[in-house]
């Protein structure tokens, strides 16, 4: 009988290209998916890869193990995900996936609401700019941020979310002595630089063409908050802030609309219909303060 974890370290080399991405992966060590590989390939009785300088390669057995790995996969996945669409029990494992900003500024308190609702049921928070795959089984929720919905897959099943809204930000005390004419130049803060943004240079406030970058998206909040120089945020996040203020001249802009996804059977389950409708409802009442009109969550 082959092991159906063998054939998971397969898939997870062929995909990635090489062991370290394998391992990365799936997070364990480099010896431990050689030999996983080195299992399989002596159950089978071929090499099925070809280890160059770029990474490894498909053999032309390696490509014929690979299309029945792929089935077995989705085999796998559709067995767990019926087995799963049976349980009605509002107890056991919720992994929910979101963007940092949603949970920690906006949702977490609608979490905690549930999690006492719903004592028996398990949550895990997937807080991360990573997108979890569904399909896969990496979370049982997703809530995600928008701006086609022709770019959502085919196979997911989507509860359409009110529209989300960016502004641009600047700390109250560096608007006070810019409006009181200081010379100081002030920067445009960003996470990745792909030239000058268009919400730099739009407002009043004139800014540098030197930026302050943070891969940290809270660290742009605290940049803001320290007077470097302005930087865009989700309406909930920077009118909710009382050391910011939006910069003068400057309209929200559309970041896309929220959807709530979940998966082929898996959205059968109880705890996951008991959860997206619970989340629906809390996002519907929160859409004023998402568009960016400042109306109290109170």
């Amino acid at each position: 009988m082959i092991d159906w974890d063998d054939v998971r370290y397969f898939l997870a080399v062929a995909r990635g290209g090489s062991v370290r991405a394998a391992a990365e992966r799936l997070g364990v060590n480099h010896s431990t998916v050689l030999r996983r590989i080195a299992q399989l390939e002596e159950r089978l009785g071929v090499h099925m890869f070809e280890k160059l300088p770029s990474g490894y390669r498909l053999t032309a057995a390696g490509e014929e193990v690979l299309e029945f790995a792929d089935q077995m996969e989705a085999s796998s996945h559709l067995l767990e995900t019926r087995v799963f669409g049976r349980d009605q029990s509002a107890r056991g494992l919720l992994r929910v996936t979101l963007p940092p900003f949603l949970a920690t500024h906006l949702l977490m308190p609608d979490f905690a609401d549930f999690a006492r609702l719903h004592p028996d049921i398990e949550m895990e928070i997937l807080s991360s700019g990573e997108v979890a795959n569904l399909t896969n089984r990496e979370a049982d929720v997703a809530i995600r941020i928008v701006s086609d919905r022709k770019t959502l897959p085919l196979n997911l099943h989507g509860l359409m979310g009110p529209e989300l809204f960016g502004g641009v930000y600047m700390s109250c005390d560096r608007l006070a002595e810019w409006r009181a004419g200081a010379p100081d130049p002030t920067r445009w803060i960003v996470v990745n630089i792909h030239g000058i943004p268009t919400w730099a240079h739009e407002g009043e406030v004139r800014t540098t063409g030197v930026p302050f970058r943070t891969p940290d998206a809270e660290a742009q909040i605290v940049a803001a908050r320290q007077g470097i120089g302005i930087t865009r945020l989700p309406c909930f996040v920077g009118d909710a802030d009382p050391l910011l203020a939006r910069v003068p001249g400057t309209d929200p802009h559309i970041y896309g609309t929220l959807w709530l996804l979940t998966q082929g059977e898996t959205r059968k389950t109880k705890r996951v219909r008991l959860f997206t409708e619970f989340v629906s409802r809390r996002l519907a009442a929160y859409a004023p303060l998402l568009a960016g009109l400042t109306i109290s969550r109170d």
